[in-house]
């Protein structure tokens, strides 16, 4: 499915009012609430989670009340036979806000006919936020981002994650971050996904891996950083699939070397 630049935007502003309006929501309960785990071992949700998603659900539903939704707390709603589907993390960066760690964000992406097409990555803290529609460019505030043009790994900073599951496999990408720790000036580890992919699309960092993730992590900034002029794939440089829970995104210029030494770090 085919849409003008005048309809990718109307999209693009609706999905900027909810990550708005969702992160007005964070900075309120922000150090206010109580705290509860989910089934797995640190894998946290917090009051603010859920009036976040609150507060998207409602905007969405009244101004798209065909669409099809994925939202991390609610699951599957909506005509789940349409094209437009939105999917949505509340609050990426759960563990960081419920210990009032400064680095958290709403995600809010729209997948048309299975394609990423509209991206809104908002952080509410330090008051940045990073928009994206096909073909419409990348920006942070409202001025034009792009990736950095770092082209060897030993130049570059790298983010990645480690997923709720690392206690309980031998694949907790402990030893992929041990071998490019050696490779690059660093690697970091932020805990949040959706803020990585921003910052790789501003060209704070250059590249990111994580295993483990979510759609609602990563369908917005899959649009930002192409927008940016970066590229997303799996793991060996095959097209990504968001269900995976694997995603490589760069900068474009480290991206093969990148997928190569992750190949030989999970080889051991």
């Amino acid at each position: 499915m085919h849409l003008n630049s005048s309809e990718l935007q109307i999209l693009l502003e609706i999905a900027t009012e909810a990550a708005f309006a969702a992160g007005a929501v964070l900075q309120g309960y922000l150090g206010l609430e109580e705290i509860a785990e989910k089934e797995r071992a640190g894998d946290l949700v917090t009051a603010a989670d859920l009036a976040s998603e609150a507060v998207i659900l409602d905007i969405l539903a009244r101004h798209f009340p065909t669409h099809a939704i994925l939202a991390e707390e609610s699951g599957k709603l909506g005509n789940t036979e349409s094209e437009y589907l939105w999917v949505i993390d509340p609050l990426d960066g759960t563990t960081n806000y419920a210990h009032q760690y400064p680095f958290f964000a709403v995600s809010i992406g729209l997948m048309i006919a299975d394609v990423p097409q509209v991206g809104v990555i908002f952080d509410p803290f330090h008051n940045e936020l990073f928009r994206a529609a096909k073909g419409l460019g990348a920006t942070c505030n409202r001025r034009s981002i792009q990736v950095s043009q770092t082209a060897e790994l030993s130049k570059s900073l790298l983010v990645t994650g480690f997923a709720y599951d690392r206690r309980e496999t031998t694949d907790n990408n402990y030893a992929e971050f041990c071998h490019l720790t050696h490779l690059t000036q660093g690697v970091r580890r932020s805990g949040s996904a959706a803020l990585d992919i921003a910052h790789v699309s501003c060209g704070r960092l250059d590249g990111y891996w994580e295993r483990g993730i979510a759609p609602w992590d990563i369908a917005a900034g899959i649009v930002l950083l192409q927008e940016a002029g970066g590229k997303v794939t799996a793991y060996d440089g095959s097209p990504i699939k968001i269900e995976s829970g694997r995603i490589l995104a760069t900068n474009s210029h480290i991206h093969e070397l990148l997928s190569r030494e992750l190949s030989i770090a999970s080889l051991g």
